[in-house]
Parts: structure tokens; sequence; C-alpha cells
């Protein structure tokens, strides 16, 4: 006779149901053949009497069991095992193990070298180096939230908790088309606008739609790591080209584009990623029409428009595109916060319409109560006034980390002061190697971060890009200290 009593264990404080409970148990034990097949159970009231509780919740148990299929009732005889029941072939958990800490798969799949691994785990301890985020301690959370709560107390807020439609929100996109042909100088509709996941997911989808097997896809020979990894996953044929104080070189593109076919050009024009530099007039002209001549894309990243600290944002290069050969990617992400997935794919309508069909298959719909508050919150003015508010922060913090960085360690670095976004990019001397700086700077708890995927193209430039925005004051006085110090180990 099995040993119920002392097997079967209760937690009467737990939430779940004590006929639950007990059938969870009895499953685990057929599981590990404990319990045999045709293993007859005790009737409800032995079983009941040993376990010290009600007949009911015995009853309610064997119920479960059948209704699950672990075990089969005969009439005048009793409850029973099932007696087919296959036999669970598995490895033996250690005495400490837990199914949610199995490491290895017991199924084959493919795996990609070309996506990077993204750390989650952080010491507080240590500062991170970050190529150019924005504060979350400065995101106006009480406004949002406000927002937030008057949308969904209105009554009518329930046809918008069902599926919606796989182009985002109607009204975040009409509030959007007004804001987009006003700051960037768009000639836009709805129907040029598909929301997303923040800027990733649209560079994505244009990916998915423009690029096969061998395609070409130019890009900077520094660039947006994870753009990069974008394409090749799609094994697509990244050819890199020049970026100078000009931004991308597009006299090196005209002569890849007599040579080979293109399937698309990325640029990111305003602040090129990671280099900060600005493409000139002149070749944003001049890569227009040869996008218009040899029938190419223009994935246009304009990830981080808003932050210009000496002249008024220059508009990009899809408010010129009159021939629709421009994909142009944006969010609020960079702007309030990331944590805020919301973004936008703007292109000619079959581009959007054939983008939103294959969106629905990786993501139904955004998250509409979101939508709106963001509708309500660029409508209203309050995302102008907080990037108002930001770039002043930004700006004075831009000046402290600069200067600390030149006074305290110059000799070391060279950089040049950024007319906006919200990172530097700094060449080491060439003395020195990133690989033994992020080595010691562990000591003093700084975490350099993966700077070899600033370096792709294997030009050994010795440079990254380090953001300053989402420091405040102090932690940039202790960030350069961190760094000085690891310098200064190094040099001696």
């Amino acid at each position: 006779m099995f040993p119920y009593k002392t097997s079967i264990q209760f937690d009467r404080k737990s939430n779940q149901a004590l006929y639950l409970q007990l059938s969870n148990q009895i499953i685990q034990l057929i599981k590990n053949q404990t319990l045999g097949a045709n293993t007859k159970l005790p009737g409800s009231r032995t079983l009941a009497e040993q376990l010290n509780v009600h007949r009911k919740t015995i009853v309610a148990c064997y119920d479960e069991l059948l209704l699950q299929g672990w075990v089969e009732s005969i009439p005048k005889k009793g409850t029973f095992v099932l007696s087919n029941l296959p036999v669970l072939k598995q490895h033996k958990l250690s005495d400490f193990g837990d199914v949610n800490l199995k490491k290895n798969s017991g199924f084959s799949f493919y795996k990609n070298s070309d996506l990077p691994e993204k750390p989650v785990k952080r010491d507080e301890d240590f500062m991170y180096l970050n190529d150019g985020i924005s504060d979350g301690r400065l995101t106006p959370i009480d406004e949002i939230a406000r927002t937030y709560r008057r949308i969904s107390a209105k009554k009518s807020v329930f046809k918008h908790l069902s599926y919606g439609s796989v182009y985002g929100n109607d009204t975040l996109r009409e509030v959007l088309v007004s804001y987009l042909n006003t700051t960037r100088g768009l000639n836009i509709n709805k129907d040029n606008v598909l929301l997303t996941r923040g800027s990733q997911m649209g560079i994505w989808l244009s990916s998915q739609l423009l690029l096969k097997k061998d395609d070409i896809i130019v890009v900077g020979n520094t660039n947006y790591e994870s753009a990069d990894c974008t394409f090749l996953y799609q094994q697509a044929k990244l050819e890199t080209v020049l970026v100078d104080e000009n931004g991308i070189v597009t006299d090196e593109i005209e002569k890849l584009c007599k040579k080979q076919q293109i399937k698309a050009v990325y640029v990111t024009t305003h602040h090129h990623h990671p280099t900060t530099v600005t493409l000139s007039a002149k070749r944003r002209i001049h890569l227009l029409n040869l996008s218009k001549q040899y029938g190419f894309a223009i994935i246009e990243d304009d990830y981080d428009y808003d932050f210009n600290y000496n002249h008024a944002p220059i508009l990009p290069l899809a408010s010129h595109d009159t021939n629709g050969h421009v994909i142009y990617i944006g969010s609020v992400c960079k702007t309030v916060a990331p944590v805020y997935r919301i973004g936008y794919l703007i292109a000619s309508k079959a581009f959007v319409d054939e983008a939103a069909k294959l969106r629905g298959f990786i993501d139904r719909q955004g998250d509409a109560l979101l939508e709106l508050t963001f509708a309500d919150f660029i409508k209203s003015g309050d995302l102008d006034r907080h990037i108002r508010k930001v770039m002043k922060i930004y700006k004075q913090r831009r000046y402290l980390f600069c200067k600390l960085l030149k006074d305290e360690i110059g000799d070391f670095f060279q950089f040049e002061i950024p007319i906006g976004g919200m990172a530097v990019w700094v060449k080491l001397h060439p003395e020195y190697s990133w690989f033994t700086i992020a080595e010691v700077a562990k000591k003093y708890k700084l975490e350099i971060g993966n700077w070899q995927r600033y370096d792709r193209a294997k030009s050994s430039h010795n440079c990254i890009r380090i953001g300053f925005a989402a420091y405040n004051e102090n932690e940039i006085y202790e960030l350069i200290n961190r760094l000085k110090k690891t310098i200064i180990e190094i040099k001696n």
C-alpha cells in the first residue's frame, strides 16, 4: 500500500485549491512511475481519512484526473491509473534541480552567429557605458499616466480592447501625419503610416520585404550594429562605404551602382550612428538622385531627430523624396523613454500595406491604449514641452562630459563635440587598446561593453561611442573619474 499520508503535502495558505494540489501531486507520482499503470487508487473515504481532508476534495481530485486522462474509473471496482499510459522517458533531475533551470534543449534548432547577445544582468555597483540613450528619470511619467487613466476611464474605451488594425491605432496615425508633416516637412497621409514597436521593428520589416539571400545593401563602414545584424540575418550582402565628416560617401555608392545591382542603402542621415556626423546637403541630393537612377530603396533611420543643440533640426531625406524611394523610420522611444515601444514606418502606400500584412504575423497589433495616450501626448503639446525641457538638460550634460573628458584625460582621446544627439564618438590614442581598457576598467567597476561592435568592417579606427545623456552631473564626474583611473593604471 503506497504511503499517501506521508507522501502528499498540502499548503493550506496557498491560493490553489486542495483538490488541485492533490491531483498535481498524484500526476507527478504517475509520471515518475511511483504509481504504475493499473495501480488502484484508494477509495475516496479511505484517502480522505488518511489525508485529513473532506471526501469531496478527493472526489473532485479524481474527477480532475479523469478529465485529464490520467486515470480510469471502472464501475464496482474503483479508480485505476490508466492501463495504456505510455512511460515518460526523461532524464532524472538533480535533487536541487528544477524544470526551469534546464539549459539544453532536447531538440535541434537554428542559431545565427550574426545576432549578438544582449546581456540584461547588471551589478548596481558598476557604471555601464551606453551608446546614447535618454535618462529615464526625466520621463514625464505623471503626465503620461494621467492621460492613460483618463483614456481608460472613457465609456468608449471598450472598442479599443479587442483586435484592431495591423496598421496601428488610427488616431495616433492621424496625429503623426499632422506632426511629421509640420515638424519634418513630410507630405504624407494616413495611408503612408504604419505604427511599429520602435525603430527596430521598422528596420526588420523593411529588410524582410527588400532583401533575399545575396541581395546587396549598402551601409557605412561604421554603422548601427542592430541594423547590420538584421540585414545579415536575411543573408544579404553588406557593402560598406566610407563615412567621413560629411556623412556616408555617396560617390562610393555611385561606383558600386555602376558595377552591381543595389537593393537598398541604409543611412542615419541626421546624426550618423555611431559617429554622430550629419549627412551634407550635397550628398543628400546625390543619394536621392542615385536612388531614382538605379531604383534602390533608402532606409532612413532618423533615430534622434529632436536633439539638436546648435541649430534647428535638418529635414530628413523623406521630406525631399518625390519618387517613393525613401522608407522613413523613427520612434518616440529615444525621445521619451525606451520602455514606450511606439515607432513608425513611413513609405509609399504599397510598401506600407505589405509591411502591415507581415507585421500582423509577428505582432498582431500594438497597444491601442498606449497609442491613444501618445496621440493625446503629442497633440496636446506635451511631447514638444518635454523635448524642450530635456534638450536644455542634455545640452548641459554634453558640455560637462566633453569638458571633463578633455581636461582630465584629453591626452588619450580625440573627439569632436557633437552638434546633436546623446553620444560622443571617441577615438583612443593609437598606443592603447579598448580591449585593455575594457579589462582594466572592471577593477574600477566600469563596464565598457562590446566595443568591437563599432568596427564590424575591421577598419581599426580605435573608436567607440559613449552616451552622456543618461548620466546626471554627479554621475558624469564619477564616470570620468573611473575612466581616468583606468587610463592611469594602463599608462603606468
